[in-house]
C-alpha cells in the first residue's frame, strides 16, 4: 500500500512538473533566448555578405589592373580598405559591443566608398567598360551591395524584435529572473551621411 501511494506522488509530481513546463513555455520564458539566437544568426548574414563582398574584390582589382595600370593610386586605395575591413570581425562575444561595431561599420563604409572611386575610374577606360569579365564582377557587386542592405535590415529588425522583449510584460520579468546576463543589443547604426544607400556601380 505504501509502495503504491509513493508511486502515485511521484506521478502527480510529475505531471505538476510537466504542466508548470507546459505553462512556462506557453508564457514566453523561451522567447529571450530564441530572439537572442536570431539577432546573432542575422548577424551573421550581414558578416556573410561583407565577406562575399570581399571575395570579388581581388579579381575586380586584377581586372581593373589589366586595362588601368596607371590608376595605382586608386587600386592601392581599394586594396588596403578590403585589409582593414577583414581585419575587424564581430562575433557573437563582441556583437554587443557598441564601439566595435562602430569599428567595424567605419571600415565597411570606408571600403564602400574606395569601391565607388574604381568604379568611376572605369568611365575613362572604354576597354574596360566593355569587357566581359568587369561587367560580371560588376553585376555580382551591385547584387552583393543589395544582399548587405537586406541583411543589416534583418539584423536592425531581429534586434529590435529582441529589445523589446526584454523591455515589455512578461519579458521583462523573465529578463530580470532568469536571463539577466544578455544584455539590450545596440542596433545597426550608419557611420556615414546616406550608407544606407549601394555604392553607385552603374554607368
Amino acid at each position: 500500500m505504501h509502495a503504491a501511494t509513493s508511486f502515485a506522488r511521484r506521478n502527480y509530481t510529475l505531471l505538476i512538473l510537466l504542466f508548470a513546463t507546459l505553462l512556462l513555455s506557453g508564457c514566453g520564458i523561451n522567447n529571450i533566448p530564441r530572439m537572442d539566437e536570431e539577432a546573432k544568426a542575422a548577424w551573421a548574414q550581414v558578416e556573410n555578405q561583407y565577406q562575399r563582398r570581399a571575395d570579388l574584390i581581388p579579381n575586380l582589382v586584377a581586372t581593373v589592373k589589366g586595362f588601368a595600370a596607371q590608376e595605382q593610386e586608386t587600386l592601392t586605395a581599394v586594396i588596403e580598405a578590403r585589409s582593414k575591413a577583414t581585419s575587424i570581425q564581430i562575433d557573437a562575444n563582441t556583437l554587443d559591443n557598441p564601439e566595435q561595431l562602430k569599428k567595424f561599420e567605419a571600415a565597411q563604409s570606408q571600403l564602400s566608398g574606395a569601391l565607388s572611386r574604381l568604379m568611376v575610374v572605369s568611365e575613362r577606360y572604354p576597354d574596360l567598360k566593355s569587357n566581359q569579365n568587369f561587367l560580371a564582377l560588376q553585376s555580382q557587386l551591385e547584387g552583393t551591395e543589395n544582399r548587405i542592405s537586406v541583411a543589416r535590415r534583418d539584423f536592425i529588425l531581429a534586434v529590435s524584435r529582441y529589445n523589446t522583449e526584454i523591455r515589455t510584460f512578461p519579458g521583462k520579468i523573465w529578463h530580470s529572473v532568469m536571463y539577466s546576463d544578455l544584455k539590450q543589443r545596440e542596433p545597426f547604426a550608419a557611420t556615414t551621411p546616406d550608407a544606407e544607400q549601394a555604392p553607385q556601380v552603374t554607368f
